[in-house]
């Protein structure tokens, strides 16, 4: 059986829905990332699990390379068909299923978004607290790449937040994994399995998410700093006293001067900063500010504003989230490659100083931000538009990454391998853990189908 019988068969039962037109494969060639686009054969626009199981089992008959998406966010190189194929568009899978507000939890389509869903949940006392830093990400698209982002610090990872899955095997075959109640002993755990697998083992299709309480308040400050140092300082002290931060952000001064002209952001200085947010009782919340202020003030923090109006809370988080478009409008014309190193709290202030130095070295503008509260920081490695550009980027990621290894890091906190990452996958996990994680990808899709090429560079 040929792609152009698969695509043929697949038509039967899609219509209109499977298309292979230029645009919409040109679409569906790349994430928002600097690998070389390549074009699927066929883009699938699914609307139920059994429409993706038919589409797999005749992909697995053919042996038809396939590639789940969900809004294109990645920036790893996840969504690039690298061998042509079926791209899977699960993008109009955005019904919210079952919410029980009893139990705290919630069954979604792989589909729906972060922010869809707590529109969803708004009027329940309920929140999903992870936040990528994108409205667009689906949560589907979370699972697979195991994102956090700024709440990290305090309600943790996809991995904590997905209870169970629905999920298509390469045959076609539908599993689900987990359920509903808040721990159990029985057999392996294939949820954390397909959580960060990245679409290599199988497709998502549903998820049973963890929810949290609404915080009776919610307080936001900045704090600035004479020196990076101190304010990585800063970060090491307040973790290290268990004062429960909920979020807790940093930008170095490119960032800040950055963000102060793209979000029009008033009150700050072009001056190393912290980001903080504090959740829980109003007695609480004002007990926490005030640890934490009191802990800055002495790395020399200074031009403490607090902020408990939602509007000027949500505006200052969202030039947070704005920090990549931020940074792009500092050099026109420029790429951004984004770094996603992470180390033990302990060494972050050794592992941002040493990063902040190999930024001066190479000659390029890259500014420094992160969710430093759990020792993830990146750097946004503008490309200049020369000939060499990207080379010098990717030489600027490699020693930031090989820092973070080298202080018993990861190459990755948040945005999951894809392409940008594999070759970093040995040095931290090593030959023989490596060796089994090929065994688990060769046992579940021994025809090597699910989205090839990435995590494993052969």
């Amino acid at each position: 059986m040929s792609i152009d019988t698969v695509i043929e068969a697949a038509r039967a039962f899609l219509g209109e829905r499977l298309a292979t037109n230029t645009a919409l494969r040109e679409h569906h060639s790349h994430g928002q990332d600097t690998q070389p686009p390549v074009l699927p054969d066929a883009v699938a626009f699914v609307e139920t699990t059994e429409e993706i199981a038919r589409l797999l089992a005749l992909c697995h008959a053919a042996h038809v390379p396939v590639v789940p998406w969900g809004a294109g966010t990645s920036l790893e190189g996840h969504v690039t068909p690298v061998r042509g194929g079926i791209t899977i568009d699960l993008s109009r899978m955005t019904a919210v299923l079952d919410v029980s507000q009893a139990d705290m939890d919630c069954r979604v389509q792989a589909g729906v978004t972060r922010e869809q869903l707590n529109t969803h949940l708004r009027d329940s006392g309920l929140f999903f607290p992870v936040d990528p830093g994108t409205s667009a990400c689906t949560i589907g698209g979370m699972c697979a790449t195991r994102a956090s982002g700024t709440n990290a610090v305090r309600y943790g990872t996809m991995r904590e937040n997905a209870m169970g899955l629905t999920v298509v095997m390469a045959d076609g075959r539908i599993i689900r994994t987990g359920g509903r109640v808040r721990k159990s002993s029985t057999g392996y755990d294939l949820t954390r399995l397909f959580v960060g697998s990245e679409g290599t083992l199988g497709i998502i299709t549903e998820i049973q998410l963890r929810l949290h309480g609404i915080p009776e308040a919610m307080s936001s400050a900045t704090c600035q700093f004479a020196t990076l140092g101190d304010a990585v300082e800063t970060v090491i002290a307040i973790m290290q006293m268990g004062i429960p931060v909920a979020r807790m952000e940093l930008l170095d001064e490119v960032q800040t001067a950055a963000s102060i002209a793209y979000s029009k952001l008033e009150g700050l200085e072009a001056l190393p900063s912290l980001f903080f947010e504090f959740h829980g009782t109003a007695a609480s919340v004002a007990e926490q500010a005030k640890q934490a202020e009191e802990i800055a003030t002495g790395f020399d923090g200074r031009a403490f504003r607090w902020a408990t109006d939602p509007a000027e809370r949500s505006k200052l988080w969202q030039a947070r989230h704005d920090a990549l478009w931020a940074c792009l409008a500092l050099k026109p014309g420029h790429q951004g490659v984004v770094t996603d190193a992470i180390v033990p709290i302990s060494k972050l202030a050794e592992v941002i100083l040493g990063a902040q130095q190999d930024i001066l070295a190479s000659g390029l503008t890259a500014p420094i931000v992160g969710h430093v509260g759990d020792g993830n920081f990146h750097t946004i490695i503008l490309v200049p538009p020369e000939p060499d550009g990207l080379q010098r980027a990717w030489e600027l990621d490699k020693k930031i990454v090989a820092r973070a290894l080298a202080l018993g890091g990861s190459c990755s906190g948040e945005h999951g391998v894809g392409i940008g990452k594999r070759e970093f996958l040995e040095t931290e996990h090593g030959a023989d853990a490596m060796a089994v994680m090929r065994a688990v990808k060769q046992a579940l899709d021994p025809r090597g189908l699910m989205n090839p090429g990435k995590i494993f560079l052969n």
